[in-house]
């Protein structure tokens, strides 16, 4: 019997978090996004982070088991960071949190990203803020584009996505859901900071069914206590 896997979440408000809940419990059993090299492309078309063209090319490209060797390192790269996120979260990053973020600064140094300026357009060229849109004045605008030469160039827009996770979200803000077998992480953008669940329609509603089922059973129990008097 097949399985259908869910399709992978993108509800952490930023796109580092996003990589990260790339394996996660979201029911009852764990979830692995990345699984192999085609996951790692569908992935990465999802998110935004690599042209669809560039994917194909390497997807046509490469030899048997090239882009597999790619997502494991992802996974790895995923599984390293992963850690740093839990022991810092809740509070501003310090300065000395740098020395753990060697090995990121490393893949960061190979990248070959430049830019050029090209004619606006509205569907392709915009420039993106916590994912909010924001369009100049100008019938220009400045695109960011990246030599991808080899497959583990795919690597460097993930590592770009913890960049600017570490550089421009406060860590205060940053949450676990609270869903007892979730591992979710988000940025809490909601005023008065109350997120508590990656969504309400899943670890939200379980939680209202399991404080619903514990007050019937406290109420079974002041019933039964009360006949028996």
């Amino acid at each position: 019997m097949t399985t259908t896997r869910l399709p992978p979440f993108f509800i952490a408000d930023n796109l580092g978090l996003n990589f990260l809940n790339s394996i996660a419990v979201p029911v009852d059993a764990k979830v692995e996004w990345l699984a192999s090299g085609e996951d790692l492309l569908s992935w990465l078309k999802l998110a935004g982070l690599v042209p669809a063209e560039v994917l194909e090319a390497f997807r046509k490209n490469t030899v048997p088991g090239e882009l597999d060797a790619i997502a494991a390192q992802a996974r790895a790269l995923r599984d390293w960071f992963k850690p740093f996120v839990y022991e810092h979260m809740g509070r501003p990053l310090k300065p000395n949190a740098l020395r753990q973020l060697e090995p990121l600064n490393q893949l960061l140094a190979r990248d070959e990203e430049f830019g050029q300026i090209v004619v606006c357009d509205r569907a392709h060229d915009r420039e993106r803020d916590h994912g909010q849109e924001k369009r100049g004045t100008s019938c220009l605008a400045w695109r960011s584009q990246r030599r991808w030469q080899s497959p583990d160039t795919l690597l460097l827009p993930l590592a770009r996505s913890l960049a600017d996770l570490v550089c421009t979200e406060d860590f205060t803000y940053v949450k676990a859901c609270e869903g007892p077998p979730c591992t979710l992480l988000f940025v809490d953008r909601t005023r008065g900071r109350v997120r508590r669940w990656c969504s309400m329609a899943v670890c939200g509603n379980r939680a209202k069914q399991a404080a619903h089922r514990e007050r019937a059973q406290q109420a079974r129990k002041r019933n039964s206590a009360e006949a028996t008097r």
